[in-house]
């Protein structure tokens, strides 16, 4: 697994507000989708294309098109929501699905609740929208997903990053042998007693959507 940590000033800038805890909701996804099409620019470069040619007012031109199949962004429920204006706003032609995964606060294991996603992915490049990669089980068991119905390689983008996750997550992904990129706006100091990232910017889904029972 490749990870890529995006060091740019705005991505830098966007995430601070984003963790600042008076940063309300409507702000809060705002810079969420900002600073995921800033993410989702470094993350597509391997992105398949094939080559075009156009007739411009002066004369042709060849440049590339995006491939068929089309990429699938697969948003995992329900933070990743909040991810999916910006990944869109930069290849508004891709196809969507979902997974749905939430972490056992006790046993901190991803269960899966729901998907929507076509049975045969035979070829296709899949980009799975997370905002926090702590513990890496939740990604870890949307790519074993995807690549059961036969994903061929695999882009994750997070907002940020712990270390444990990032380990954990290579460890799990190794013996898939599946070409897969991590790209995210920050790797954190670490996970807490509970599996939150430290210093982290709290729950991405609570900041975004509000608080839930």
């Amino acid at each position: 697994m490749e990870l890529r940590v995006v060091d740019h000033p705005l991505v830098t800038h966007k995430l601070t507000v984003l963790r600042d805890e008076s940063t309300d909701s409507a702000t809060f996804r705002q810079l969420t989708e900002e600073l995921v099409t800033l993410l989702a620019y470094e993350a597509t470069r391997e992105i398949r294309v094939e080559p075009a040619t156009v007739q411009t007012p002066v004369a042709p031109a060849t440049g590339a098109r995006l491939s068929d199949p089309r990429p699938m962004v697969v948003p995992i429920l329900r933070a990743g929501l909040g991810m999916l204006e910006g990944m869109t706003k930069l290849i508004p032609t891709a196809e969507v699905g979902f997974v749905g995964m939430v972490r056992n606060e006790e046993t901190l294991q991803p269960v899966t609740y729901a998907e929507r996603l076509p049975h045969n992915l035979a070829g296709r490049q899949c980009i799975v929208l997370d905002p926090m990669l702590a513990t890496g089980g939740s990604l870890a068991g949307t790519v074993q997903f995807l690549v059961d119905r036969g994903a061929d390689h695999i882009t994750c983008i997070c907002l940020l990053a712990a270390p444990e996750g990032i380990e954990r997550l290579k460890e799990l992904l190794e013996p898939l042998q599946i070409p897969t990129t991590l790209v995210v706006a920050a790797v954190d100091e670490k996970l807490n007693e509970k599996g939150y990232i430290v210093p982290g910017l709290g729950d991405a889904g609570d900041r975004l959507y509000g608080v839930t029972d």
